[in-house]
C-alpha cells in the first residue's frame, strides 16, 4: 500500500518536486516538463543520454541522472509512458550539441512517444538514436528477442551508454556499444504479491498467499505461472537456471549481475537469496564483476526480486565498472564534465502556433464539440474503475486511470479553445494534444491523435456534416492504424473503431441524420469491442500474457465503445445545429 501521498492524481509531480529539493547538485527541472537534466545543464560537444518511463520505478529513472549515467530523465505518471511532449521537452534541454540517445524499456506506448519525441527532434536538426531495452526472458521465446520487454536490465544498459558519452565517444559509438549490452542482457523475475497505486484500496493483482508467481512485469503486470512457496535454496536456483539457458556461445564467463528488489522485499530477504545465488552463479563458471545487490528498478511496492545478468566482453567490462556519481547509485570517484568543461545553453520548448481564424459555423460546431468531450471524460471517469479491472486482467491496470488524466485535460483545452474564438478543429486539435500530453501512454498518444486528425479533417470553416465527419473519422482511423502499427485482429482498440468508422462511412451514403448515423456506428463498435473477448493479444503489454487475456474484452476497445454510445445518447440534446444542416 502507498500511504504518503495528498491526491492521487498530482503524487507524480510531487514526486517530482520533492526530489529536485532534495537533490539540487545533482539534477535541475525542465520548465513545463515532467523531468530532470544535469544539474548545470547540457556539457557542449557530448551525448547526452535521456532516459524515461512511467513513475513509481525509482530509482529509475530520476534517481541514476549524473556523471557516469544519464543526462536526463523524463517521466510519466505511475506505470505511464510520458507524452511525446515531455519527451521532447526534456531531450531538447538536455541536448549538448553532439546528439542524443533516448533510451527505455520495450513498451508499445514508451516506443510510440519516443519515437514521435525523437521525428520532432530530427525535424529540428538534433541527430537522435532511440534503443529500447528488450532483457525480459519471461516476456517472449529466444528467437523472438525483440518482442521483449525491458525490466531491471535496463539499469546496467543505461549505465554503460551512460559511461560511454562521458569518457566522449561519439553518437554513432554509444548507440552501437548500446545495443551491444542490451543484446547481452538477461532477466528473469518473481512476485509474491502485486502492488498499490496511490489511493487504490486493494494491488492491481495478488498472488494468493503460499504461491509464487514467476516471470512478472514491472507495471504491476502479473506472472506468467504460479507455484508453491519454495525456499531460498529453490528460488535461487530457479532464478540462474532461467537467465543462464540463454548463456550466449560466446560469453567468457565475465559478467554484470544484478539481485534486484521490487520495492517491498527488503534487503535482508534480497541477502538471503543472494547468499544462495552467487555460489551457483560461480559453480556455472562466472566471473562476478562488482554484483549489485538491492532496489534498482522497483515497482511501486510489489513484493518480489529479479536477476540480470549482463555477458561482458572487453568493451562493455570497463564500461560497467566506470564511476558514477548519481543521487541513488555511486561508483567509484565520477568527476562531472572531466572530458568536457563547457556548459551548452539549455533550449526550452518551442512557442505554440497563433490559432486559425474559424467561420462563424465552425465556432457554433465547436461549442458542440466542447460538450461531445465533456460527455467523453464523465463517461471515462463513470468507467474508470472497471476499465482498470479489465486491464488488469493480462496488464497493468492503468488504463482507466490513463484515460480519466487524458480526458479531464482535453475537457479543460477544450473550454480554452472555444473560450478564444477557436473553430472546431482547433477545439479538437487542442484536446487531442492536451489528452495525448495527460494520458501519457499508448492511450494517450492513440487518442490525441484520434482527436487531432478528425480535427484537421473538419477544419475551421466549414460546417459539420455527416459526409465531413465521416471522411474525418477514416482519416484518423487510417492514422492510428498506420502509426500503431497495429492491425485487425490484434485485439486492440483498432478492433472496435475500425467497425465504427466503416458503419459512419456507410451511413453517409444514406438518409439517416447524423445523431442517428453516429449511434449505429456506435452500436457496430459495442459489439466489435465485445468480440475481442476471444481474441489473443499480438502487440502491446497483454501480449506476454495472452492466455489470461482470452475471454476478457480489450480494455482500449471497450473505453471507445462506451465513449461512442455516450457520444450518440448526447448528440440528440446538443448538436441541434448539425442536425438541421446534415438532414
Amino acid at each position: 500500500m502507498t500511504h504518503i501521498y495528498n491526491d492521487p492524481d498530482t503524487f507524480k509531480s510531487d514526486v517530482l518536486t520533492g526530489f529536485a529539493s532534495a537533490h539540487p547538485r545533482y539534477v535541475e527541472r525542465v520548465s513545463d516538463a515532467s523531468g530532470f537534466i544535469r544539474a548545470g545543464g547540457p556539457l557542449a560537444g557530448k551525448v547526452s543520454l535521456v532516459i524515461g518511463g512511467g513513475s513509481g520505478h525509482y530509482p529509475s529513472y530520476n534517481g541514476v541522472v549524473g556523471p557516469g549515467f544519464a543526462d536526463g530523465a523524463v517521466l510519466g505518471d505511475i506505470f505511464a509512458s510520458p507524452s511525446a511532449e515531455q519527451v521532447y521537452r526534456i531531450a531538447r534541454a538536455a541536448h549538448g550539441g553532439a546528439g542524443v540517445v533516448l533510451a527505455f524499456g520495450n513498451y508499445a506506448g514508451d516506443r510510440l512517444n519516443f519515437g514521435v519525441a525523437a521525428d520532432r527532434l530530427r525535424a529540428e536538426g538534433v541527430d537522435v538514436r532511440v534503443v529500447w531495452v528488450t532483457d525480459d526472458v519471461a516476456s517472449a521465446p529466444p528467437g523472438a528477442e525483440a518482442d521483449r520487454r525491458g525490466i531491471a536490465g535496463t539499469f546496467t544498459v543505461y549505465k554503460m551508454a551512460g559511461a560511454a558519452a562521458e569518457e566522449g565517444k561519439d553518437l554513432d559509438e554509444v548507440e552501437r556499444l548500446m545495443r551491444r549490452a542490451n543484446a547481452a542482457t538477461y532477466s528473469f523475475g518473481v512476485a509474491f504479491d502485486g502492488c498499490t497505486l496511490p489511493g487504490a484500496s486493494d494491488a492491481l493483482f495478488h498472488v494468493q498467499d503460499g504461491q509464487v508467481d514467476f516471470g512478472l512485469g514491472i507495471h504491476g503486470e502479473p506472472g506468467i505461472s504460479t507455484t508453491d512457496w519454495i525456499p531460498a535454496t529453490r528460488l535461487a536456483e530457479q532464478l540462474v537456471e532461467r537467465v543462464l539457458a540463454e548463456r550466449p556461445a560466446s560469453a567468457d564467463g565475465r559478467a554484470a549481475v544484478l539481485l534486484n528488489g521490487l520495492g517491498a522485499t527488503k534487503y535482508e530477504e534480497l541477502y538471503v537469496l543472494w547468499s544462495e545465488v552467487e555460489p551457483r552463479l560461480r559453480a556455472a563458471g562466472l566471473d562476478l564483476v562488482d554484483p549489485e545487490v538491492g532496489e534498482l528498478v522497483t515497482s511501486l511496492d510489489m513484493a518480489g526480486c529479479s536477476l540480470t545478468v549482463t555477458w561482458l566482453d572487453d568493451e562493455l567490462d570497463p564500461l560497467w565498472r566506470a564511476p558514477a556519481d548519481t543521487p541513488a547509485y555511486r561508483r567509484g570517484q565520477a568527476v562531472a564534465g572531466g572530458r568536457f568543461t563547457e556548459r551548452a545553453v539549455s533550449v526550452g520548448a518551442e512557442a505554440e502556433e497563433a490559432q486559425e481564424a474559424a467561420s462563424q459555423a465552425s465556432r457554433r460546431h465547436a461549442a458542440v464539440a466542447r460538450d461531445l468531450i465533456a460527455t467523453l471524460a464523465a463517461t471515462v471517469e463513470e468507467h474508470k474503475e472497471r476499465l482498470g479491472e479489465i486491464d488488469a486482467v493480462a496488464g497493468d491496470g492503468d488504463h482507466g486511470i490513463g484515460m480519466s488524466r487524458g480526458s479531464r485535460a482535453a475537457l479543460e483545452a477544450a473550454e480554452s479553445a472555444v473560450c478564444s474564438g477557436g473553430g472546431v478543429g482547433s477545439v479538437l486539435s487542442a484536446a487531442g494534444a492536451a489528452f495525448g500530453d495527460r494520458a501519457g501512454g499508448t492511450s494517450g498518444i492513440l487518442w490525441g491523435l484520434l482527436l487531432d486528425t478528425v480535427g484537421e479533417g473538419l477544419g475551421n470553416q466549414e460546417p459539420v456534416t455527416l459526409p465531413r465527419l465521416a471522411e474525418a473519422v477514416r482519416a484518423a482511423t487510417t492514422r492510428v492504424q498506420t502509426f500503431g502499427r497495429a492491425e485487425l485482429g490484434d485485439k486492440t482498440m483498432l478492433d472496435a473503431l475500425c467497425p465504427f468508422a466503416d458503419a459512419l462511412e456507410q451511413a453517409a451514403d444514406t438518409a439517416l441524420t447524423l445523431p442517428e448515423a453516429w449511434r449505429a456506428a456506435a452500436e457496430s463498435c459495442a459489439k466489435a469491442a465485445e468480440a475481442t473477448a476471444p481474441m489473443v493479444p499480438k502487440v502491446g503489454r497483454a501480449r506476454p500474457l495472452a492466455d489470461r487475456s482470452v475471454g476478457t474484452p480489450d480494455p482500449g476497445a471497450v473505453s471507445l465503445a462506451l465513449i461512442v454510445a455516450a457520444i450518440g445518447e448526447r448528440l440528440d440534446q446538443t448538436c441541434q445545429t448539425i442536425h438541421e444542416e446534415s438532414s
